[in-house]
This record gives C-alpha cells, sequence and structure tokens, in this order.
C-alpha cells in the first residue's frame, strides 16, 4: 500500500563566519575601450559566484554584463575572497565588488561631468554611455570619457572590501553578535511511503527562500533546486557505515546519492526582504536551500504512516523495521 503525506520544514540561517572577522576584497580597472576588470579572491565552484560578481560591477558601473572580465581565486593577482562557504560570497564579496565599482565610478563621473557642463549629481551612467539625466538621448560613449581622463594622466581603478560587523561570542554566555545578516525558508514536502518495500518518494516540495535581492533569480531558483535534491539525499539515502573504524560506504556504489530520477518537482519562490548590508539588499541562499527538506520529509513521512523517525537518512530497512514494530505492538494489544 503506498501512502501520502505532507510536511512542513523551517530554517533560519547566518550568513558567513559565526561571529569571526570574515573579510573579502575587489578591485576594479576601467580599460581604454570602457570594458572592466574585476578582480575578486571568490571562487567560483559552481554556485555562480563570477556570474553574481559580475552583475553587480555592471549594475554600478552602468556597462553591460559582457564587459565585465573576471579575474577570480588567483592568489597571485587577487584580493582575499575568503572561503566559499557560508552562503558567504554574494553577500560579501559582493559588496566589495559594490564599493570597488563605486570608487572607480566616482572619477568617471566627476570628469564627465566636466565635459557635459553640469553637476554631478546629474550624470548618468547606463549601458556603457553617460549623459545628462533625463537627456540620455545627448549622451557619450564611456570609453570617450576615459580617453579625455587618460589624457590627464588619470587611472580609473577602484578597490573595495567588506566585513560583516559581527562580535564574538561571550564564551560564558554564548552572548554576542555573531552575523551581520541571516536568510530565512519554509519548505513543504509531499512524499510517498510504500508500506510493502518501505520506500519513500519526494514527490513535490514548495519552497519559498528569503534571500534579501535576487541578482540573479533564475540562478536563485536553479541553486534552492539543487540544494534540495542534497536535501533528500541526505534525508533518505546517504549514510556512512562504519566497522571497527573501517569506513564500508568508501564509493557511490555503497554511498548512495540522488540522481536525476530521485529529483521532486520544486516550486521554488522567492521572497525579497532586503538587507541593508547586502549588495542591492542581497543575502545568500547556499545552505538554507538545504537545510530544512530532511526536516520536511521525516514529517510528511509521519503524517503519511504515524511514525516519527529520529535519525537519517530514512532507509526501506528502517522504514519496515518501524512499520513492524507498529503492527507489533498494535497486535499485543488488541490481544491483551
Amino acid at each position: 500500500m503506498k501512502k501520502r503525506g505532507v510536511g512542513l520544514g523551517c530554517m533560519w540561517y547566518g550568513i558567513g563566519n559565526t561571529g569571526l572577522p570574515n573579510p573579502a576584497g575587489a578591485f576594479i580597472d576601467w580599460l581604454d575601450d570602457g570594458t572592466v576588470n574585476l578582480f575578486v579572491g571568490a571562487a567560483d565552484i559552481g554556485q555562480g559566484s563570477d556570474t553574481i560578481l559580475a552583475q553587480i560591477a555592471a549594475e554600478e558601473l552602468g556597462v553591460n554584463y559582457e564587459d565585465i572580465n573576471v579575474i577570480s581565486a588567483d592568489t597571485g593577482i587577487t584580493p582575499d575572497g575568503g572561503a566559499t562557504s557560508a552562503s558567504r560570497q554574494t553577500y560579501i564579496s559582493g559588496r566589495a565588488v559594490l564599493q570597488a565599482a563605486q570608487e572607480a565610478k566616482a572619477a568617471l563621473v566627476e570628469e564627465a561631468a566636466l565635459l557635459l557642463g553640469v553637476e554631478k549629481k546629474h550624470v548618468v551612467c547606463k549601458n556603457g554611455r553617460v549623459a545628462i539625466a533625463g537627456l540620455e538621448e545627448d549622451s557619450k560613449a564611456i570609453s570617450e570619457v576615459i580617453g579625455y581622463c587618460r589624457q590627464k594622466g588619470m587611472l580609473m581603478i577602484g578597490r573595495g572590501w567588506y566585513n560583516p560587523d559581527t562580535t564574538k561570542l561571550d564564551p560564558e554566555t554564548g552572548q554576542g553578535n555573531p552575523y551581520g545578516a541571516y536568510a530565512f525558508a519554509t519548505q513543504v514536502i509531499e512524499v510517498e511511503v510504500d508500506t510493502t518495500t518501505g520506500q519513500i518518494e519526494v514527490l513535490n516540495v514548495v519552497a519559498a527562500h528569503d534571500v534579501g535581492r535576487a541578482i540573479n533569480p533564475r540562478q536563485v531558483e536553479v541553486q534552492i533546486e539543487g540544494g534540495i535534491t542534497m536535501g533528500v539525499g541526505y534525508g533518505l539515502y546517504e549514510e556512512v557505515i562504519t566497522h571497527q573504524g573501517v569506513i564500508k560506504t568508501p564509493s557511490f556504489s555503497t554511498y548512495i546519492i540522488p540522481t536525476i530520477k530521485d529529483s521532486p518537482h520544486v516550486y521554488p519562490l522567492i521572497v525579497e526582504e532586503l538587507v541593508a548590508s547586502g549588495p542591492y539588499g542581497a543575502k545568500g541562499v547556499g545552505e538554507p536551500a538545504l537545510i530544512p527538506t530532511a526536516a520536511a520529509i521525516a514529517n510528511a513521512v509521519y503524517e503519511a504512516i504515524g511514525i516519527r523517525f529520529t535519525e537519517l537518512p530514512l532507509t526501506p530497512e528502517k522504514v519496515l523495521q518501524k512499520l513492524r514494530e507498529k503492527e507489533s505492538m498494535i497486535g499485543g494489544g488488541a490481544r491483551g
């Protein structure tokens, strides 16, 4: 027999390292043709930080995304970006990039104001051009303004760094200010439990995640989907089995992880509650996408078969054992 249940999982998560110095830096060099070299220490290991940081720089500088050349994670030339962990790169390196872009842009705007004969506050940079606000049809290419700066011996360089405002935790009370920003999420998961085989299938997931500002909404959605798939693995499959100190599941033939066929239908909901300290209000969505999934699965299984599990993963063997125990208790009660 197959039984279905729905479960809820909620989480909050601090972005960055806990109560520790957590800085990241960025350099920007505006080239003669209006393109930009962006130097960041953040290592893009597939989560998309190169893309996000280029978008932040392009937005602030008023150039096209394609005009940003990202040089990342090169210890010979890039500033320290800190670890690619703790869901921190968009929030911390992103803020450093924003500050570097603001500094590089300030010199360009000052020169553009002289060329256009207006105050700096009236200069706008957009799509690789500078103009007077409200008179964008009469604009100059950014490369032209940079040319004038070069004639004066000016280099269009910006640098920025950011370290969240945190404090160490008191060793006695545990009190302090451990994070500069927090992420929040709720996931609702539907499962189907086969009481004959013990197999659990995750069918649908509705995942609402507060990410501050979604710099790249599509990236946010796929990161939520990927994190949930990892959560399914944590909840149902992944188990390190040891015997006398020896790991008995050393490969992916014995340590089982989800495949695409095990991935549920995910309906990501992006919630944008801006945080003042983040770049354009952005926070992070790395680990938060994973954290509530296993708990929501366990709650859904409880609703389906009335059994509360307190350890993971929920393997078919464990499910069948608990079902037999439940039947035995019911049968014993009936005979008594």
